[in-house]
């Protein structure tokens, strides 16, 4: 049986080492898998499609599907998860204690439609009152300006972006932003005048997720479209082995003969997770996911990021992926 040969892109993590290593196969395929930072990997995707399959912002699969040549088809595994309030950080004299306080403030991110971002502003306006277009956005590098960035941004009309070439850690030390949104902490935190907005957010993300049912997704796998269509059965083959390679990483965290990590009580965060969330917190497959695509689908259409009334069902295709 000749092998498809399919080059993969996906970020460094025990969900996908894995794969990388061959410890996991993929039913028909001969994999070259590349694993790298996630800004590179994104960068290279977006700018010139070198994978054939590959980790993928999960926002920007949504606004491809409303392109003309929809590139690229996803498969429904969620290779990166983040509840993401404990990525908002605050100037300590901003006045900033509670989400809605953020209304007329100046809000520093990186990237507008990036996930992170969309889960931020749909879940403080949805159970904090934060009218999302209350803030004053404004964009640039964390710590330098942005370069190498091939991600093309939208900003809707209804919001308020400023653009900056400066630092936003060093504006938020400062206090010329009085909040970030980011999914990489500042380096000027923690510190006598930058602090998180939440200072316990692991009860916040418990409290959002007892209320949700929901572990946001920040990315995607997703393959080139053309190679999808010519290869039946492909996505199916996909799916299968990066779930497993999720149940491979569940029992190395479980295995403490030696740690797999520096992590001390790594097994005891481990069955933490699982006695706060259930055993299943990173759920593959359509149907456990359904109802948070619904909600992001929601979010992003809120933002004006998208305006088609997608479905969870119009990012798949295939009776065998519906049926995961």
């Amino acid at each position: 049986m000749t092998l498809l040969k399919l080059t993969i892109g996906a970020s460094d993590s025990d969900r996908t080492r894995p794969i990388a290593n061959g410890e996991v196969k993929i039913a028909g395929v001969e994999p070259d898998v590349t694993l790298m930072g996630v800004q590179a990997l994104f960068n290279k995707q977006l700018g010139s499609h070198h994978f054939d399959a590959c980790e993928f912002p999960l926002a920007t699969y949504l606004r491809t599907l409303e392109r003309p040549d929809r590139p690229y088809l996803a498969v429904p595994i969620f290779p990166s998860r983040h509840f993401r309030f404990s990525s908002v950080f605050i100037n300590k004299a901003s006045g900033i204690r509670t989400p809605a306080d953020m209304a007329g403030k100046r809000i520093g991110l990186m990237v507008f439609d990036m996930a992170a971002a969309v889960w931020q502003r749909g879940f403080f306006e949805e159970h904090y009152g934060l009218d999302r277009t209350a803030p004053i956005y404004v964009t640039g590098g964390l710590e330098a300006p942005r370069t190498g960035d091939e991600h093309p941004q939208v900003y809707p009309d209804k919001f308020k972006v400023e653009r900056t070439d400066r630092s936003l850690a060093q504006m938020l030390a400062s206090g010329e932003i009085d909040a970030l949104y980011t999914a990489r902490a500042p380096s000027t935190w923690p510190s006598e005048t930058v602090g998180r907005l939440f200072e316990d957010a692991k009860t916040a993300e418990l409290d959002y997720f007892r209320k949700t049912g929901i572990f946001p997704p920040m990315h995607i796998l997703a393959v080139k479209r053309p190679i999808a269509e010519a290869n039946p059965g492909l996505t199916k083959a996909l799916f299968d082995a990066f779930a497993e390679a999720q149940t491979v990483a569940r029992a190395k965290l479980f295995d403490q003969v030696a740690l797999s990590t520096m992590l001390p009580w790594a097994l005891e965060s481990l069955l933490e997770a699982e006695r706060e969330l259930g055993k299943d917190y990173w759920p593959v497959g359509f149907a456990k996911n359904r109802a948070m695509l619904e909600v992001i689908i929601r979010y992003l259409t809120e933002d004006g990021l998208i305006s088609t009334a997608f479905k969870p069902e119009d990012l798949f295709e295939g009776a065998d992926i519906l049926a995961t």
